[in-house]
This record gives structure tokens, C-alpha cells and sequence, in this order.
């Protein structure tokens, strides 16, 4: 499971950059409603995630709107990280 967007706005998940395997996780975390944006091959593992930390099993969960395959998506997300190097 990996966290895209932590405590964000609900408007968030309108974004169709976002890979197609993300949701909209709105919980109570003790002392207000909080929203992430999650991705993950299973749900499962985000259920199991949030039900860990914070024992809330009234959580929503909202499939975004992404549109892009979570591959494509990881490979974009780490090319922005590398320069690449000229060849002679």
C-alpha cells in the first residue's frame, strides 16, 4: 500500500492523473474527519492498514477518478526523480 495524498480535500480524488487502482479513504482519526488518497493491488491491504492505526471500522471508501494504469504510474513517478545522462 502506498499513501499518494495524506489529510487532503475530498476534491482531490477528482484528479484523473491519478493511477486507476486509487481510493478516497475518509476516516475518524480521533478528533476529525480525515481524507487520504491510497493505491494499492488490494484492498485488503488498506482495510487492514487503517483498521491497524486507528481501530475505526467506519471508514468510506470512494474509488477515485484516476485513469492511468498504476504500472504507467509508477514508472512516471520515478522518472521524475532521475536526470538522465547524455551518451557519447
Amino acid at each position: 500500500m502506498k499513501q499518494l495524498k495524506r489529510d487532503c480535500k475530498p476534491e482531490d480524488a477528482n484528479d484523473r492523473s491519478l493511477p486507476s487502482n486509487s481510493y478516497l479513504i475518509s476516516y475518524n482519526d480521533g478528533t476529525k474527519i480525515a481524507h487520504d488518497i491510497v493505491m494499492s493491488s488490494k484492498q485488503a491491504d488498506i482495510f487492514d492498514y487503517y483498521y491497524d492505526n486507528f481501530k475505526d471500522t467506519k471508514m468510506v471508501w470512494k474509488q477515485t477518478e484516476g485513469r492511468i494504469q498504476p504500472r504507467l504510474w509508477l514508472e512516471q513517478q520515478e522518472d521524475t526523480g532521475k536526470k538522465k545522462r547524455k551518451r557519447r
